[in-house]
């Protein structure tokens, strides 16, 4: 990859608008879900995987079923994408009543942020 080429991915980097939403963890073998929200659904899953398989999500129960039944039985399931125009303001509450809406749904405990 030439200078070129990498300055151009970091600016398109830069410049994307992330995903902001709410998802489920679920987990095949048990049947538990967990929901969550991120202001970058597509950095979350990464994120969540990575302390999950080091064995350090604060979410206990959710990482004693990781642990259990292995990363093969977990899925990552984007459950609602909010709307882009969400003023920055706004963002953190509605994150928060989605995610409450999607647990009660679910009937699914809301991870630890």
């Amino acid at each position: 990859m030439t200078l070129v080429d990498r300055k151009a991915a970091a600016r398109a980097f830069r410049e994307r608008v992330p995903v902001r939403g709410v998802f489920a963890l679920r987990c095949g073998t048990s049947g538990q879900v967990w929901v969550g929200s991120s202001r970058d659904l597509d950095a979350e899953e990464n994120r969540v995987r990575f302390f999950l398989r080091s064995g350090s999500h604060r979410d206990q129960p959710l990482q004693a079923a990781y642990s259990t039944h292995g990363a093969e039985a977990f899925s990552f399931d984007v459950l609602e994408r909010l709307d882009p125009d969400i003023a920055a303001l706004n963002l953190a509450d509605t994150l928060k009543a989605r995610t409450a809406h999607w647990a009660a749904t679910l009937e699914a405990p809301m991870l630890l942020p």
